[in-house]
């Protein structure tokens, strides 16, 4: 053991879906391994628009991607082989896989997607000489176990070992501790950061930020500028921080929440705030209809290439409102998107408190002056009438000052009891708010 105080593995499926794919296949007396010629997986052209969701190492040297049209590989590889995607197979062997790491190496382990996952290495350290030696037997076992091939990246944080495990591939484990970090991170391209998209990448390299060691050298300031608090995160990831922990078990759920698979992947902002509103809608129904309050909202992403994220929000005081909802949810949405194609969205509520109970008030819950009437002034002699009368003044009725009021919490909870009443008599889409988000 090197005597660090924690080490962690991410272990990643190389092509996990071709790869599951080719082996099944090859069960049924295929004869031609896919993983060895120009092959995709690809998606349901009806509903998925034909997306490559992997890709051959043969494939790859077509400058074929993942995530872009099927058309589009079969123009640069007419000979391309397409096999439809098998969910239900790709559960089988993800689950198999896990439940083989967890009981012969270690149980302290966070799956993060069907084909990835990273282990808690620390605690069984003494069992082995080396983390690389630990990690060579992973690496081998899951091949002599079921024939396919996995990377696994060693390091003393998640976002560095997420990194090692997309060095060069199929089947090798690398190592990225924090001292490594100048001579074998620095030098890639900004676009191969964890968390990196396209766009981010795109708008990175506008600013002249080519590299992931420019990044790492540019003041965080700078970055928040343009980024908000996603260009903080990629300053952190470039210089190899990152505190999160490896979470080995579910949390219990104690919120409420809807999401909702895409049938086509959305690109473009105003879309993707039509199907948070429909999502806030529900999500404040239900607490509505629990009688609850939410004390912090999550919205959650996940890509077209099945990469997830999600950022959440304490709410100022607990809200059950489908507007407060929304507005939060947007705000959240604004600072995650990094532009990629979204797949799936979602909308999640927790720290939920009884409706009845007593809140804590923020300063925004008080009287504003336009609610509150102003104290009464002395006329002034200039606009006294011909008898000595102050003149009427038009826009300080009291009708006038009812008008300026804002609605009260009472009325706007009114107001979405109505309206999840038509919803439940007739139907989701009956009644809509106007979106001033988009």
């Amino acid at each position: 053991m090197t005597g660090r105080k924690q080490i962690i593995f991410h272990i990643d499926v190389n092509s996990a879906y071709l790869s599951w794919t080719a082996l099944e296949k090859l069960k049924t007396g295929s004869g031609v391994d896919l993983r060895t010629i120009p092959s995709i997986i690809g998606g349901d052209e009806k509903s998925r628009h034909g997306i490559v969701l992997a890709k051959s190492i043969p494939a790859k040297k077509y400058g074929i991607q993942t995530g872009e049209p099927v058309a589009a590989a079969l123009r640069k590889c007419p000979g391309l082989i397409m096999e439809p995607p098998d969910h239900k197979l790709y559960r089988q062997y993800s689950r198999a896989m896990i439940k083989l790491l967890s009981e012969e190496f270690s149980p302290l382990l966070e799956q993060v997607s069907i084909d990835e996952c990273y282990m808690d290495f620390t605690p069984i350290a003494s069992r082995y000489s080396s983390p690389e030696e630990a990690a060579g037997k992973i690496r081998d076992r899951v091949f002599e176990r079921f024939g396919f091939t996995v990377n696994v990246g060693v390091s003393t944080v998640k976002v560095l070992a997420k990194m090692a495990s997309d060095f060069e591939k199929p089947g090798k484990v690398h190592t990225l501790y924090p001292e490594e970090i100048r001579q074998k991170m620095w030098p890639l391209p900004v676009s191969e950061l964890f968390m990196v998209g396209r766009r981010s990448a795109s708008k990175l390299e506008g600013l002249g930020i080519r590299t992931i060691g420019d990044l790492a050298r540019t003041d965080p300031a700078f970055l928040t500028a343009h980024f908000k608090s996603h260009g903080r995160l990629m300053w952190e990831y470039a210089n190899g921080i990152d505190e999160s922990a490896v979470v080995t078990q579910k949390q219990e759920a104690k919120g409420v929440g809807n999401s909702t698979t895409l049938s086509e992947d959305v690109t473009e902002a105003p879309k993707a705030k039509e199907i948070l509103r429909s999502l806030a809608a529900s999500v404040a129904g239900r607490l509505q209809k629990a009688g609850q309050l939410a004390g912090t909202i999550t919205v959650e992403i996940k890509y077209f290439d099945f990469t997830k994220a999600s950022h959440q929000t304490q709410t100022l005081t607990p809200v059950n409102r489908e507007e407060d909802i929304f507005r939060l949810a947007c705000s959240l949405f604004d600072e995650l998107w990094d532009g990629r194609p979204v797949r799936l969205l979602g909308i999640r509520s927790s720290r939920l408190t009884a409706e009845g109970e007593p809140v804590q008030l923020s300063i925004f819950d008080l009287p504003t002056a336009a609610s509150t009437p102003a104290p009464e002034k002395p006329p002034n002699p200039a606009e006294l009438s011909e008898n000595g009368k102050p003149a009427a003044r038009p826009d300080k009725s009291e009708k006038g000052k009812e008008a300026r009021k804002a609605p009260s919490p009472e009325k706007l909870k009114k107001l979405d009891a109505a309206m999840e009443q038509i919803r439940r008599k007739y139907g989701e889409n009956a009644v809509h708010r106007g979106n001033r988000h988009t």
